[in-house]
């Protein structure tokens, strides 16, 4: 789960981590106000959307006084801000955040991130901030500083402070940046963050160290252990289908390809979408229905994956091990008749009861296409797509 700029600023200020005093304006009014209460000479009106990339798309814009913010603010709030992560539609900006402007001697990267392959949470660092840390890792990867952190130890200070000495700070500099670490890590740790990213992190003028922009990610399987959570999510900024399909506890992502994809196992599902790409077709969708496949579960699929206007094909692709496929087959035929589905379907069944399951399905007396194996399967969508 995600949440904006001035929401992760709020819950890492709490954990004694440095960030610019600012407030949220959903209106240029409000923004002069909260200008007024800012002992600053410059301001930042910053946009706060669910992507990066908004300063290049003009959604991070400088003041010198609160009737500039109110005016950067009034055009700012109801623009579609375009980015490299909002693609050409972009997002519509529903809210600013004000902030005291920083006096910036340096602009540094940090962020922490759970590494998978070493089951263990990773520390990365740079010199190279305010830009795309993808970007600095294809380009010049040797700039990337990595700590890797025990999850039974947890982050040690001489870690925080190795980090601090790779960034190439010094002096009274080191603790302030060792302490900062520190209290990232603790806030990452016990929000049950994805991620948290610091970019740029800035040395001041002055030598203090502060987050001038705040990202952070919530793990969606510790979101039972923090109620309050309920309160900081914005669904305006999610997709329509993927918040519609949480309401059925459907595993759900949306894309930009034409070929729909219904699959029981999130492994079986990422394959499928790798032969369709194989066979020349583009997925629409990432969509696991889950290990029981139900008709419920089935019905609500095919809703989601059809309320994609760009979907012009259906590949159903089912192993049935929890499940058997025969009741599968049911459960698809049930859906199919009920909710009109307009748009070639093919359907591989393997596992228990397949050959039954894929006999109720040529029997059906609806337009379905059977495959025999998976490479069919793609292949046959592909092919029917095109056709039409």
């Amino acid at each position: 789960m995600k949440i904006h700029e001035y929401q992760a600023k709020e819950i890492l200020r709490k954990y004694g981590v440095t960030v610019p005093y600012g407030k949220v304006a959903f209106s240029g009014e409000e923004a002069f106000e909260i200008a007024k209460e800012i002992s600053s000479k410059k301001f930042v009106v910053k946009a706060q959307i669910h992507a990066g990339g908004r300063g290049k798309g003009g959604g991070v814009k400088l003041a010198n006084s609160p009737e500039e913010v109110k005016k950067i603010a009034s055009e700012m709030i109801g623009m579609k801000l375009v980015t490299h992560q909002t693609g050409p539609e972009g997002k519509e900006v529903k809210r600013v955040l004000i902030e005291e402007g920083i006096n910036i001697a340096r602009e540094l990267y940090l962020g922490v991130v759970l590494d998978r392959a070493k089951s263990q949470y990773v520390f990365m660092a740079s010199t190279e901030g305010g830009v795309e840390i993808e970007k600095v890792a294809a380009e010049t990867p040797e700039k990337i500083i990595k700590e890797y952190i025990d999850p039974s130890l947890g982050l040690s200070s001489f870690q925080a402070r190795r980090i601090s000495f790779g960034l190439g700070l010094s002096g009274n500099t080191v603790k302030k940046a060792t302490k900062f670490i520190v209290s990232l890590y603790r806030a990452f740790i016990q929000q049950d963050a994805s991620l948290a990213e610091i970019n740029p992190l800035v040395i001041t003028k002055e030598g203090d160290v502060v987050a001038l922009d705040a990202k952070i990610n919530f793990d969606d399987n510790a979101l039972y252990r923090h109620p309050e959570y309920k309160d900081l999510r914005d669904i305006g900024e999610e997709d329509p289908l993927e918040v519609e399909a949480s309401k059925y506890g459907l595993n759900y992502i949306h894309l930009d390809g034409n070929v729909g994809c219904m699959v029981n196992g999130a492994g079986l599902a990422m394959s499928t979408m790798d032969i369709i790409k194989l066979a020349g077709g583009e997925p629409a969708n990432f969509l696991d229905v889950g290990g029981g496949a139900s008709v419920e579960a089935i019905s609500n699929g095919f809703k989601i994956v059809l309320s994609d206007k760009r979907v012009k094909g259906i590949l159903v692709n089912i192993f049935g091990g929890i499940v058997r496929c025969d009741r599968v087959a049911r459960g698809i035929i049930e859906a199919a008749k009920s909710i009109d589905v307009d748009v070639p379907m093919v359907i591989r069944l393997r596992g228990t009861n397949a050959v039954e399951g894929s006999k109720l399905l040529k029997e059906s007396g609806l337009s379905f296409t059977v495959a025999e194996n998976f490479k069919e399967a793609a292949e046959n969508v592909v092919e029917l797509i095109n056709k039409k």
